[in-house]
């Protein structure tokens, strides 16, 4: 999803035009939340895209993967993640470079974003980031075209407050398959909690998300604890993030089989 800076320049001139000086404020406040989250997307040569949000996201996100998953401990290990809507590509690549013990697959929904995306891997010149995939998190795993039946992580960064509750709900379904028995799901995003949004700033873009698309919106980390004892995970921590935003680190509590064809 791409909102141009030209748009969001004329909504801050037609604001201050009308005289209200005052709403400046709140909407460079609500500018500023809109960005961290759905990107302003840059064509960097050939096919790579990038997005401000995710080069600033990148190294917090890190550090919550180093948390879980720190070097020392796992540098003999070789696990395996797999990341659901990978974006451009900048933060795949970021977290495979400092965790050489995890083979990273990605994959997203939007098909244009592939070629971002491997031209990303190419360039990082890592062995551990495999290809791409083309995966709608709604479609049964086995149209997936996964190598695996089950990985050590699963990641899904700012993905469920700009697509319908469906997919939120099919990303705890399947991360309940494909988990291993210690696995976890860490999940990225601005999020509401206890039925309250906030601070303002997140008020006003879950407003502005629902008014560009009614299936869109801020999930309650409350609704989605719910979804995720249903599928065998639960909530384990909630890292504060910076913007306003937080990182849930869920973990597998029981096995759910899958078969892969």
């Amino acid at each position: 999803m791409v909102i141009s800076s030209a748009d969001s320049r004329k909504k801050c001139f037609t604001v201050v035009n009308s005289g209200n000086i005052f709403i400046l404020f709140h909407v460079l406040d609500f500018l500023q939340n809109l960005k961290k989250t759905i990107p302003f997307l840059m064509k960097m040569g050939n096919n790579k895209l990038f997005a401000p949000s995710a080069d600033r996201n990148k190294g917090p996100i890190l550090e919550v993967l180093q948390k879980y998953y720190p070097y020392e401990k796992n540098k003999d290990s070789h696990l395996f993640c797999l990341e659901i809507s990978s974006g451009t590509g900048q933060q795949v690549v970021h977290f495979a470079k400092s965790l050489p013990f995890m083979t990273f697959q990605p994959s997203e929904f939007t098909i244009s974003n592939l070629p971002s995306i491997q031209e990303y891997v190419v360039e990082s010149g890592l062995t551990n980031v495999l290809s791409p995939l083309a995966i709608d998190v709604t479609d049964p795993i086995d149209r997936w075209n996964l190598a695996r039946e089950n990985f050590d992580l699963i990641i899904n960064i700012n993905m469920m407050h700009i697509s319908p509750w469906e997919c939120t709900l099919s990303l705890f379904e399947k991360a309940g398959k494909l988990l291993s028995s210690k696995g976890l799901l860490i999940t990225y995003g601005p999020y509401a909690h206890h039925g309250v949004i906030s601070p303002e700033s997140n008020i006003n873009f879950n407003q502005s998300l629902k008014a560009r698309d009614a299936q869109w919106g801020l999930r309650d980390i409350d609704e989605l604890q719910s979804v995720a004892n249903r599928n065998g995970l639960e909530l384990m921590e909630i890292e504060e993030m910076p913007s306003n935003n937080k990182t849930l680190v869920w973990k597998k509590i029981f096995a759910i089989e899958v078969k892969l064809m």
